[in-house]
């Protein structure tokens, strides 16, 4: 819940974007607080005064961001719980929450459950970013280089030690310590583990055969903790963990992070650009067709996905139904000019163009 997420050990003071209004507005179990006041008596306006969203903590900086700056405009609170896109998807289906997130589109299991519930659901992509393999060796400062096979093989349980030959290999200059690599990996339902799996998949026929793809798989080794900001704070004050995490956790929190070899061979670090070049090998993304992982081209990075928002397409609350649209009408379009400043990819313009079209489709 938002409330324990701000309760994280490490600081995420420059992700933390949210106003002193929404943050008035969660309570216990992070659901919407309204609080008396002298004009509670006055007529409603047209539009709804807040919505409730939950889900991905891979686009919880961004959103925090994007929300904010859309509710002080529209005279809207938006309180968002990051809370992993599969307590999102859980959440939406059970209509406790207004839309949901998830790094992933929801299976056709999903869908039927949801539409059970709250008739038929719109997936919309909200942004795009990339995850970064963090790592925490005091005695080495330099940026490491990880190939496939070695990523896919310490998250495995097969490479033990910090100066085992495959990683010593591809960093000659570095003096590796004998130290034991401790994984830290999601231990709740995860889009981002979703897209991390998935890239695993793609790369390792033994990962593929052995673990596969989900946003929440029995690991093989490693330690479980909840959220991006989980995963970021338990790699940031253990020595010798190794893990997944989005990028502007990484780089707000300064944690040191690797160079990844991509399909074509080439050692890419991990930027706005690199999403950008794999997004351009789907351009025509959609809820059936979405994994850009281990995409060719030699600017691509590997480890890159969208952020989905989850929605009904005839809302129950028609006026509550077209604040939703018209802030994600707003977010997919104007909104994305604030997602290079949060290190995200801002959407491409075919993608932006499609998903206003899918909202326009919502009654």
């Amino acid at each position: 819940m938002i409330t324990n997420i701000r309760k994280k050990a490490f600081s995420l003071a420059a992700i933390t974007v949210l106003s002193s209004s929404i943050l008035a507005a969660c309570g216990d179990g992070g659901k919407q607080v309204n609080k008396p006041n002298q004009e509670s008596e006055k007529p409603k306006s047209t539009q709804s005064a807040s919505l409730t969203g939950a889900g991905s903590t891979f686009v919880y900086p961004f959103f925090s961001k994007a929300f904010n700056t859309y509710g002080q405009k529209n005279n809207l609170q938006v309180n968002y719980q990051s809370i992993g896109s599969g307590g999102g998807i859980k959440q939406f289906t059970e209509q406790t929450v207004d839309f949901g997130a998830s790094d992933v589109p929801m299976n056709d299991t999903e869908l039927e459950a949801a539409s059970n519930k709250g008739g038929e659901v719109v997936q919309v992509p909200a942004t795009l970013g990339v995850e970064v393999m963090a790592y925490n060796i005091p005695e080495v400062k330099e940026k490491l280089k990880f190939t496939p096979e070695v990523i896919a093989d310490i998250f495995l349980g097969k490479i033990k030690k910090w100066n085992d030959p495959q990683i010593q290999k591809e960093n000659p200059k570095v003096k590796l310590p004998e130290q034991p690599i401790t994984v830290v990996h999601r231990s709740d339902g995860s889009g981002t583990t979703y897209i991390f799996t998935d890239y695993l998949s793609s790369i390792s026929k033994e990962w593929a055969d052995k673990v596969g793809k989900g946003k929440d798989v029995k690991w093989p080794t490693g330690v479980g903790a909840k959220g991006n900001e989980g995963v970021a704070g338990q790699v940031l004050k253990t020595p010798y963990t190794f893990g997944y995490v989005e990028l502007a956790y990484a780089k707000q929190t300064k944690m040191n992070y690797g160079l990844i070899k991509n399909k074509d061979g080439h050692y890419v670090d991990a930027t706005l650009e690199g999403a950008t070049a794999a997004a351009a090998q789907l351009p025509d993304v959609n809820p059936k067709q979405f994994s850009i992982v281990n995409a060719p081209g030699k600017d691509s990075y590997p480890i890159a996905g969208y952020t989905w928002a989850l929605l009904y397409k005839n809302p129950k609350d028609a006026t509550k139904g077209k604040s939703i649209v018209d802030m994600f009408k707003w977010v997919v379009n104007e909104g994305q000019k604030d997602a290079k400043s949060l290190d995200y990819a801002p959407l491409p313009e075919n993608v932006q163009k499609k998903a206003t079209e899918t909202l326009n489709s919502i009654k």
